[in-house]
């Protein structure tokens, strides 16, 4: 017995001497290739393989952008970029007589490509969508009053489209307040959504999970771009596959009921300052679709998925993705188990983590 402790002693002070040998020599490759760009720059020339999916994935995205902008799509993200940038300019006060010269006229051939595809086969295109590009630019066209040859022409241009469409009154308007929920009622909410791991044995309906998306894709989001999908399993053979996948579901992903992994778009983009939208827009998405579930008597919780080759490859071919979709994380959710336990998670202090001015 005393031989067997001596042992585990021996091992732990190997293991403490490993982990310390390790953090020298981090800390010293850190202190040197971290003290500026150009030696940064060398570090990361040598170990391409750390970011490269990512820079790959931006590079084909952009590509796929200009690939796509004349292909028939669902979704016409270029046309809903410039649409955005109209509403934009119709809020502003005060409102110029002569705004969006610079973009109009692409905006219009955007409209064109959109309304050709309609023309052809409406079922092929989100009509909520049309439907809005049409009432805005009408909107536009409505209030730009001053003398312009390019509005002229794109006037010309958009009345010569031939869309024929009732106006819907999906145009700039007054805020509403539509809810009398005070501070404390949301308190409530946001302290009751907890992090869950144990849920109960039972399928989750789709439709409850449709109506918590419907409130996921109200949350901001860059030009109204929406740069996401959620790919939704509640397949159970296919819940456990895609949930075993990440790091961090040892130990309880086998009684996931359902999972979502929202997936940003990099093709969504033209220029590499916006490759960072996907993760903003999709978190924004994510949080607010827990919290409706939380409202439906739904439980949730997020997986990190971290960015590391191995697990990337197997989460693109287990999903059939492209190279410019990228996982932003995986959601967990169900119905809480009624003896399963939460973590308590102490938050930081407020004078930690915030600073005014």
């Amino acid at each position: 017995m005393l031989n067997r402790l001596k042992n585990i002693a021996k091992d732990l002070l190997a293991i403490t001497w490993i982990r310390r040998t390790y953090e020298g020599v981090n800390r010293v490759f850190l202190e040197s290739f971290g003290s500026n760009r150009i030696l940064t720059h060398l570090y990361y020339f040598v170990s391409i393989i750390t970011f490269n999916r990512e820079q790959a994935a931006v590079l084909r995205g952009r590509r796929n952008y200009y690939r796509n902008k004349h292909r028939d799509r669902v979704t016409h993200v270029e046309l809903r970029r410039n649409i955005h940038r109209l509403e934009k300019g119709l809020v502003m006060r005060p409102r110029r007589d002569v705004f969006a010269r610079d973009y109009i006229i692409e905006t219009i051939e955007f409209y064109e490509e959109a309304t050709r595809q309609c023309a052809v086969d409406p079922d092929t295109m989100d009509s909520a969508e049309m439907s809005w590009a049409h009432d805005v630019l009408t909107e536009y066209f409505r209030v730009a009053t001053g003398p312009d040859e390019t509005i002229a022409a794109a006037r010309a241009r958009f009345e010569a489209a031939g869309y024929d469409a009732e106006p819907t009154g999906r145009i700039p308007h007054p805020k509403e307040q539509l809810s009398d929920i005070e501070y404390g009622e949301l308190e409530k909410l946001i302290m009751q959504r907890r992090s869950v791991r144990w849920y109960e044995q039972k399928p989750v309906p789709r439709e409850l999970i449709d109506q918590a998306l419907l409130l996921g894709r109200q949350a901001p989001t860059a030009c109204n771009r929406l740069p996401y999908e959620f790919r939704i399993f509640d397949d159970p053979e296919m819940v456990r596959t895609v949930s075993s996948i990440p790091f961090g579901t040892a130990g309880y992903g086998h009684n996931i009921p359902a999972v979502a992994v929202v997936v940003g778009k990099l093709d969504s983009y033209f220029s590499p300052r916006d490759r960072h939208a996907i993760y903003v827009d999709g978190s924004l998405a994510a949080m607010q679709f827990m919290l409706a579930l939380e409202t439906l008597g739904l439980s949730s919780s997020v997986i990190n998925w971290p960015d590391f080759e191995p697990l990337e490859r197997k989460m693109q071919k287990t999903l059939d993705l492209s190279l410019t979709d990228r996982v932003v994380m995986l959601i967990a959710f169900g119905y809480a188990h009624p003896e399963g336990l939460v973590p308590f998670s102490a938050k930081k202090e407020l004078d930690t983590f915030r600073r005014y001015n």
